[in-house]
């Protein structure tokens, strides 16, 4: 049985198969999704080693993916090679450098493959910020949602609860907290977005000290 499972999303029959037989014989299965949704449902279904994300796809987008993945702090561990015909796809979402997945632009070679497959197994080793810590909770009183404010100065951040993917019928659903699943999505995808803000004003901010300290010399 094989150890390790690599997972190539990808809504083209050719482009799956193609990663399939360039991928050199190992001890390893290679599971298919054809849109993003059956693509998220193996993910969060299977203990995979490497996903393929192709960046446009029915049903759900392989942004959308992505954002699923990063907003779960067991699952943004797995290598991730991003694949697209036209990288400003992926520039537009995703700001340069990739620090912690590749892309690989399409069409590609074997050796590409390869290569983008390293990478993707040594950018995800490398240590992470955590995601925003839970430091809010949400109390019922009297019918009415009373929210814990400010600790210690710092503003308290929204509470993350099921990092689970909900399906259709639990969206419209309150949890237990009077929380529905919809809002708990919205407020992670929400987390992602100011992660990656935050992680794109710490490359400028470096970028800014480098230019002073050249500027100094």
């Amino acid at each position: 049985m094989a150890s390790n499972k690599i997972l190539v999303i990808d809504d083209t029959t050719v482009v799956r198969v193609k990663v399939r037989e360039m991928l050199p014989p190992g001890n390893f299965e290679v599971l298919e999704a054809k849109d993003g949704l059956e693509g998220l449902n193996f993910i969060l279904q299977e203990k995979l080693s490497l996903i393929m994300l192709d960046f446009l796809l029915p049903k759900m987008s392989g942004w959308e993916v992505f954002q699923k993945v990063q907003a779960h702090p067991e699952l943004r561990k797995i290598p991730l090679v991003i694949m697209s015909g036209r990288k400003e796809e992926v520039t537009e979402k995703i700001t340069e450098p990739f620090e912690y997945f590749e892309f690989l632009g399409k069409p590609f070679d074997q050796k590409q493959l390869i290569s983008a497959i390293k990478l993707a197994m040594t950018k995800a080793k490398q240590p992470r910020p955590e995601l925003i810590s839970v430091a809010a909770e949400i109390t019922v009183k009297n019918g009415t949602n009373a929210t814990s404010g400010v600790t210690n100065g710092t503003v308290a951040a929204p509470s993350i609860v099921n990092t689970a993917m909900p399906t259709a019928a639990s969206n419209a659903t309150p949890s237990a907290g009077g929380v529905s699943d919809t809002e708990i999505n919205a407020l992670n995808e929400k987390i992602v977005k100011m992660q990656a803000e935050i992680d794109g004003l710490k490359k400028q901010l470096t970028q800014v000290v480098t230019f002073i300290k050249q500027k100094i010399k």
